[in-house]
């Protein structure tokens, strides 16, 4: 549990809100107060229950508690914890887009999006806390504001929240398959099928623990990766992919699962001769479709490619 949620019901800086339950029918706590507070998940109200910071008519509430029409629902809401030890940092950023309840991004290669342990500086959000003022406290600690993520060497199209709001919608949006997210890369090999789909469950590789691998149901999560060739390019083949999960590595784990490994990974391709000398996997969020988070306003963004993604694609052409 954070930091923030450790402070006595009503004490210190916050918001004290009270709220009446008014339908015939019983409903759990946790669900009626999701229903209320749109700007939070569902997880993170019950958080605020644990936290002992949701009281019905006066005694303490639990996640199960049932409501019965009249039922005065108080939440308290303790103010977004600061984030004091990740250094906002002056950065260029490619902006494709940004208001005042998201920002979206054309992440280039070898950035990492979010701080871990051991790296705290130099990533996308040491940079959006520099460009974005208001961020801190959305989140959690080392992800304020983060949707989805890309992978160090990955490229594209990247959206982050400026708001809790905001940010609920939107990984509403990529869990219910709302939002759209397509790819290019240039994988080893050519595919038998023009199109298909790679459905198979991720988890952590058996015997390497820095990798994943697809696994069986049992140990680890569904994932699902359409794919289709775009260019037959003699060895290799450059596809566009479409995602219905958001597994860690997904694309690549399930390119190597195919047999057709994305040129230049190094982890799940390391002994594969490159066309041209390449840092990282060639792999790139070409498109982004999404609804804005308060206006509903059908959005879509594009990422124009990196300059050695198309450097790799002229020298296969002319070979």
């Amino acid at each position: 549990m954070t930091q923030e949620l450790t402070q006595p019901f009503g004490e210190g800086e916050g918001e004290l809100i009270t709220l009446h339950y008014p339908k015939p029918l019983p409903m759990r706590l946790d669900r009626w107060l999701t229903s209320q507070r749109s700007e939070q998940s569902r997880a993170r109200i019950q958080k605020f229950i644990e936290a002992g910071f949701v009281r019905v008519n006066g005694t303490t509430g639990q996640a199960k508690t049932p409501l019965r029409q009249g039922d005065e629902v108080l939440l308290w809401m303790p103010p977004p914890e600061p984030l004091p030890y990740l250094k906002p940092q002056a950065m260029e950023l490619d902006v494709l887009f940004e208001d005042d309840h998201l920002i979206v991004i054309n992440k280039p290669a070898g950035l990492t999006v979010h701080p871990a342990p051991g790296n705290r500086e130099g990533t996308l959000v040491n940079g959006l806390l520099h460009h974005c003022t208001n961020l801190p406290g959305i989140s959690g600690k080392l992800r304020p504001g983060i949707v989805h993520r890309l992978d160090k060497d990955t490229t594209g199209c990247i959206v982050i929240a400026k708001s809790q709001q905001a940010l609920v919608n939107l990984q509403r949006q990529i869990q219910k398959r709302i939002a759209s997210r397509n790819y290019l890369g240039v994988v080893h090999g050519v595919p038998r099928e023009v199109q298909g789909s790679t459905i198979g469950a991720i988890g952590r590789h058996p015997v390497d623990r820095k990798k994943y691998a697809v696994v069986n149901d049992e140990k680890g999560r569904y994932a699902c990766t359409h794919w289709k060739i775009i260019e037959r390019l003699g060895d290799y083949s450059l596809l566009r992919f479409k995602l219905d999960t958001g597994r860690t590595h997904q694309i690549r784990v399930h390119c190597a699962h195919m047999g057709h490994p994305l040129i230049g990974d190094q982890t799940y391709s390391r002994c594969r001769k490159l066309p041209i000398d390449l840092s990282g996997q060639v792999l790139h969020a070409i498109e982004l479709q999404l609804y804005h988070p308060m206006t509903n306003d059908r959005m879509v963004f594009e990422a124009p490619l990196p300059q050695i993604f198309n450097r790799l694609l002229s020298h296969l052409r002319k070979q």
